[in-house]
């Protein structure tokens, strides 16, 4: 199994087709809790009516599971608190344009 940092850096090999940033680092990333041979990961998406989570979904699965093989993946999508720029990384915001 894989402690919780590892996850995290597992997750930041999933990108965002729209913005082509990692989710962990454009934060999307809500909680990430691994529980022995289970990982569970809340995750936003940049708006409501975005219509790639069904693939950001699918990509988490697929990528922590080949990372902790034999682990149950569970990926959710949740909308509160809203995403909000503010959630980015000090330099995601400085490449897109956003204050800091």
């Amino acid at each position: 199994m894989i402690g919780e940092q590892e996850a995290r850096a597992e997750l930041r090999k999933v990108i965002d087709p729209e913005l082509g940033v990692n989710i962990v680092d454009l934060g999307l990333v809500y909680r990430l809790e691994t529980r022995g041979p289970r990982i569970e990961v809340d995750f936003t998406l940049t708006y409501p009516g975005c219509p790639v989570g069904p693939q950001l979904r699918k990509e988490i699965i697929e990528t922590l599971s080949r990372a902790a093989e034999g682990a149950e993946v569970e990926a959710s999508i949740v909308w509160e608190p809203l995403w909000g720029p503010e959630r980015m990384s000090e330099e995601v915001r400085l490449s897109l344009g956003y204050p800091i």
